[in-house]
């Protein structure tokens, strides 16, 4: 038996997905930008897509352009806002995305932007009061880059209120929306924002296909150039089997999410009662009893012999998880985030998370491994 408990890192594909895909696929072969029959379909394909996306956000369809991933479209947002929109500041935080983090430190270096970090408490929770003060603090064209939940310990800003501050001091906001785009309603014409992100394989969906909002007031270049795609803001064709398997993916976990959410809240609070019945000196990181994303537990193992080995002691007992974000090699070491929130060196951090296609006897399974792998008269120090 396998458990899969890495879902922030990506999701299994629905079934219904690739149903939607493998029709396409059978179907549908011609280049959306062809005049000729098969590309008006392709192309038509393309446009349904695109307003199924845009009606869930409640934005407009000249506001969602398709791209590869979250990735691409954060780098979009922030260069793009650096070349095209005038901003020569950019206020983020040491907990972004790499995806984020590195775009705003090239565009620090290669185009001399000031970069400034918003402060963050030690469960990842963002410092509002300091976030207004840099805000007035310096008259330059500011963009602010802040997550809306963090990948690693599932800690969730309060989009509102940065909003709110954005607008009050006329600054551009950018969030990457990847893990709760499809988890959380996120209605861009209540909650005014700028750039957001999304990737289909966090809910469900192919990889190598997301989307970004940009805002109608936003009025930025293409950053890949050669082709008038994606009205004239992407250029290459259009991955079209992949943005079908999007659209239908973004479509469900829309739809089903309330009923996917209390599915999954069961599961996550089973393992937190798990974890306190049968093992000493537990912790969980981020603000996981307070304003969290359900998908994710970032759990606080103790000092034990065998800790250093738990994430591949448990990947042998058949439990795929992770020690922070995929993106850095889903090993705990070296993870900005961790430091970020003072995690100590000598404990270890586990990242579970979740989708609605688990289940309690997966929980449970879990924890028998624990019990095997971690007995509680080694983990108590």
């Amino acid at each position: 038996m396998r458990v899969y408990f890495d879902n922030a890192a990506t999701t299994a594909i629905s079934e219904e997905v690739i149903e939607a895909m493998a029709n396409c696929m059978r179907e549908h072969y011609g280049n959306p930008s062809s005049i000729h029959a098969e590309g008006r379909k392709s192309r038509s394909i393309i446009e349904t897509a695109r307003k199924v996306v845009a009606g869930q956000l409640n934005a407009s369809l000249g506001e969602i352009f398709f791209t590869s991933g979250g990735t691409e479209s954060s780098n979009m947002a922030i260069k793009c806002a650096v070349r095209d929109l005038g901003v020569t500041r950019i206020l983020t935080t040491k907990m972004e995305h790499s995806c984020v983090l590195y775009p705003v430190k090239c565009m620090a270096t290669q185009q001399n932007i000031e970069m400034d970090f918003i402060e963050m408490d030690d469960k990842g929770r963002l410092d509002y009061t300091q976030l207004e003060k840099l805000l007035q603090s310096s008259d330059k064209k500011t963009l602010v880059s802040v997550m809306h939940a963090n990948n690693e310990i599932g800690t969730v800003n309060d989009m509102e209120r940065i909003s709110q501050l954005c607008q009050e001091y006329d600054a551009f906001y950018h969030s990457d929306t990847v893990q709760t785009m499809g988890h959380f309603p996120i209605d861009v014409d209540k909650t005014k924002i700028h750039f957001l992100t999304g990737a289909a394989h966090k809910f469900h969906g192919p990889k190598g296909t997301g989307f970004i909002y940009i805002n109608g007031d936003c009025h930025i270049k293409p950053m890949i150039d050669g082709g008038s795609q994606e009205r004239n803001m992407r250029a290459g064709t259009e991955n079209l089997y992949g943005i079908v398997g999007m659209a239908k993916a973004f479509e469900l976990a829309c739809n089903e999410m309330e009923e996917r959410k209390n599915h999954i809240e069961n599961i996550r609070q089973r393992l937190i009662n798990g974890l306190k019945e049968n093992f000493e000196d537990i912790q969980f990181n981020g603000d996981w009893d307070g304003n969290y994303l359900y998908t994710v537990l970032s759990v606080s193992f103790p000092p034990s012999p065998k800790i250093s080995m738990l994430l591949q002691l448990l990947d042998i007992h058949g439990i795929s998880c992770s020690g922070g974000s995929a993106c850095s090699s889903g090993a705990e070491k070296g993870s900005h985030v961790l430091q970020a929130i003072g995690h100590p060196a000598d404990r270890k951090a586990i990242r579970f998370s979740f989708s609605h296609y688990n289940t309690e006897a997966e929980v449970d399974f879990l924890l028998d491994k624990l019990k095997v792998i971690l007995p509680v008269q080694e983990v108590v120090i």
